[in-house]
C-alpha cells in the first residue's frame, strides 16, 4: 500500500514538473518572439498542454473521487475552448493586418485571399489621412503654445512697467535721483 502511494506521488509530482517545464518554455516564447502570431501560438501551446499537464498531475495526486472529476472536465474545457479562442484571434490578426506577409511566411496565394488591392489602398489612404491630420494637430498645438508665451510674456511685461510706475508715483525723490543717476 504504502509503496502505491509513493508511485502516485512521484508520478503526481512528475507531471507537475512537467507542466511547470512546459509553462516556463511557454514564457520565454512568449518574451522572446517579436510577432504576435509567433507569441500567440507559444502562449496558446502552453496554456493547452502546459494546464493539461498539470491538472493530470493533479488528479493523480488526489486520487480518484469528485475532485478528479472537476479537474478531468476542466480539462477537456481547456483542450477545447483554448485552440478555438487562439484560432479566432489568430484570424483575426490576418484578415486586419495588411503587412501580414512582412512578419511570416506564407504560402502564395493566401494574402490575395485576405486582402484585394482595393482594400489596401484604402488602409493607406486613411492612414495617410491620420498622419495628416495628427501633424495638423500637433502644429495647432505648438502655435497655440507659442502664443500663450506670447500672450504671458507681454503680461510679465506690462505689469513690469506697471510697477515702475507705481515706483515714481510712490516716491518721486527717488525716482528723481534714479533718473539723475541713469542720465551721469
Amino acid at each position: 500500500m504504502i509503496l502505491i502511494e509513493w508511485l502516485q506521488f512521484i508520478l503526481g509530482v512528475s507531471f507537475l514538473l512537467a507542466g511547470l517545464g512546459v509553462f516556463t518554455v511557454q514564457v520565454f516564447g512568449v518574451f522572446k518572439f517579436d510577432y504576435v502570431l509567433n507569441r500567440m501560438h507559444a502562449a496558446a501551446m502552453g496554456d493547452t498542454l502546459g494546464i493539461g499537464i498539470s491538472l493530470v498531475g493533479l488528479i493523480i495526486l488526489s486520487g480518484w473521487n469528485f475532485a478528479s472529476l472537476k479537474m478531468a472536465l476542466i480539462i477537456v474545457f481547456l483542450w477545447n475552448a483554448s485552440p478555438v479562442s487562439s484560432h479566432l484571434i489568430a484570424r483575426l490578426e490576418a484578415t486586419t493586418n495588411p503587412h501580414l506577409e512582412r512578419c511570416c511566411e506564407m504560402e502564395e496565394g493566401i494574402t490575395e485571399h485576405l486582402w484585394d488591392e482595393d482594400q489596401r489602398e484604402i488602409i493607406y489612404a486613411d492612414r495617410d489621412k491620420a498622419d495628416r491630420n495628427k501633424t495638423d494637430r500637433d502644429k495647432a498645438d505648438r502655435a497655440q503654445i507659442d502664443r500663450s508665451k506670447t500672450d504671458r510674456d507681454k503680461a510679465d511685461q506690462a505689469q513690469t512697467d506697471r510697477g515702475k510706475t507705481d515706483q515714481h508715483k510712490a516716491d518721486p525723490v527717488k525716482s528723481n535721483r534714479n533718473k539723475a543717476r541713469e542720465e551721469a
